[in-house]
């Protein structure tokens, strides 16, 4: 089993920072792509940013610029740092990664429980 779990959310007025964690546990051999989605009260789920084994990064237009991912492999931990807050942001932010269990396995896409940002006006 592969458990995801996110910490950091929370109340921020607009302008602040905020930043997420994720953390992966249970059988790990190792973890491909890990990504930020987020999903505002009535709206669809989306994509934030991804982050590959190779740190390349990829983000929405509407957070480059403010947004920052990162990992770190030896923890298995992903992380979005989150400037220049907006309303707009509020959101459940879910963390997911594409993790497999064995050298020979394939990867299973996993997903964390989410963590609420909510940034006032």
């Amino acid at each position: 089993q592969v458990q995801l779990v996110e910490s950091g959310g929370g109340l921020v007025q607009a302008g602040g920072s905020l930043r997420l964690s994720c953390a992966a546990s249970g059988s790990i051999f190792s973890i491909n792509a890990m990504r930020w989605y987020r999903q505002a009260r009535g709206k669809q789920r989306e994509l934030v940013a991804v982050i590959s084994s190779g740190g390349g990064t990829n983000y929405a237009d509407s957070v480059k610029n403010r947004f920052t991912i990162s990992r770190d492999n030896a923890k298995n931990s992903v992380y979005l740092q989150m400037n220049s807050l907006k309303p707009e942001d509020t959101a459940v932010y879910y963390c997911n990664a594409d993790v497999r269990s064995s050298n020979s396995g394939p990867y299973f896409s996993r997903w964390g429980q989410g963590t609420q940002v909510t940034v006032s006006s």
